[in-house]
């Protein structure tokens, strides 16, 4: 009759317990300590038996402190099992209280008989479910066994064994769901810590797509702006007019990732490469668009590779060419979706960084691959495939 516990989860309603959570407060202390005093009120038959069952003197004493000793062993039992004691220990506090239960009904009568369901109770509370299930038959068999060697005590049996292994076993039962929920609102703390996880994994993901390549594309263009002042003012002022252009369209991009509805288009991001390039200085051998129809999911994947692939482009490669390929290809495995970026700079060593380890994330979650290195003697090669029929 207790509860396992499960810290930092508050209640809710102030003095009230849940199940699977230990008391917080001295209210709910009360509250808890009340609910389980309340079953003692079937300790009343051997209370009666020591007031009036016409015993000696002696007899009620000893009777009366042994019935104080069981029912505080028992308590402290059930209020220490929300502390996770050791099985051990409880099988022995268990144990302890079997013996209790027997002595003092073979010495004081068969109204002592009710300790053992006390016994068997305590046992299916306190103790795992693999034990408890020998552990409450077993209480029952030696309430069984005494009531046989107890006058009178073969008449209580039919009244004691069926609360006896009902109230072990519901009390099992209790203890399993009790440890169920904690496992769901563990798993459920845990699902919400990967979905954040996940989140800024997103953010961050998302956040260096579109600041690299907006960043890099205004740095070239006030390069190019500062080589042409003071000879060239009207050609310095249109590039920085597509800075400014640029440095707007940047701030929509983070906030609509933020929000988390931006979902780059193939067309959008041609553009915008044919755009980064030519400002580059590398000519640009760009598809004007993407002749299939692709799901949503596969586009907005291959549209980030193109665009970290351009970024690196004109970035890192020292490239005088950038050919992008965009198509639908029939392979052994099925339909893909294929982009191949290719440049003729010098091509160093692959090293993957942020851009190319979230680029290949985006592809792995929509089915697809990443292959990055060296084209030849010189250039470098991206290519990244998406099966088609990996979204239906």
């Amino acid at each position: 009759m207790t509860s396992s516990p499960e810290a930092g989860e508050p209640t809710g309603v102030p003095g009230a317990t849940r199940v699977g959570v230990p008391p917080e407060n001295r209210r709910q202390k009360i509250v808890k300590g009340l609910w389980i005093g309340l079953w003692l009120f079937y300790l009343s038959a051997p209370v009666t038996d020591l007031i009036s069952g016409g015993h000696s003197t002696g007899a009620r004493l000893l009777g009366g402190l042994g019935l104080v000793t069981f029912v505080a062993w028992y308590l402290i039992l059930v209020f220490r099992t929300a502390r996770q004691m050791d099985t051990r220990r409880v099988l022995f506090s268990v144990a302890v209280l079997a013996a209790q239960a027997s002595v003092l009904s073979l010495a004081l009568g068969r109204e002592w008989l009710v300790l053992f369901v006390y016994v068997a109770i305590s046992s299916g509370a306190a103790l795992p479910g693999e034990i408890s299930r020998w552990t409450v038959p077993g209480a029952t068999a030696l309430l069984t066994a005494t009531a046989l060697a107890v006058p009178g005590g073969k008449a209580y049996l039919a009244g004691l064994l069926i609360p006896s292994l009902m109230g072990g076993f519901a009390m099992v039962g209790i203890r399993a769901m009790i440890r169920t929920t904690i496992e769901l609102r563990q798993a459920r703390a845990t699902v919400a810590q990967l979905a954040a996880n996940e989140e800024r994994l997103r953010m961050a993901r998302d956040l260096h797509d579109l600041l690299g390549h907006s960043l890099s594309l205004i740095t070239l263009k006030s390069e190019l702006a500062g080589r042409m002042l003071p000879d060239q003012p009207e050609a310095a002022a249109r590039q920085v007019a597509d800075i400014e252009q640029v440095s707007r369209q940047a701030l929509v991009d983070v906030r609509e990732a933020v929000s988390g509805y931006r979902r780059p288009t193939l067309p959008g991001e041609l553009a915008g490469a044919r755009t980064a390039l030519t400002a580059a200085g590398i000519l640009a051998d760009l598809p004007s668009d993407c002749d299939a129809e692709l799901p949503e999911e596969i586009e907005s994947a291959l549209a980030w590779a193109l665009r970290e692939a351009v970024t690196n482009v004109v970035r890192h490669s020292g490239a005088k060419r950038c050919t992008v390929g965009l198509a639908a290809r029939q392979t052994l495995a099925g339909p893909v979706a294929e982009l191949t970026v290719t440049d003729d700079g010098s091509a160093g060593p692959t090293v993957p960084g942020n851009g190319l380890t979230g680029l290949t994330e985006r592809l792995e979650a929509v089915g697809g691959t990443l292959s990055a290195g060296a084209s030849g003697k010189t250039g470098f090669r991206l290519q990244a495939r998406i099966p088609i029929g990996s979204q239906s």
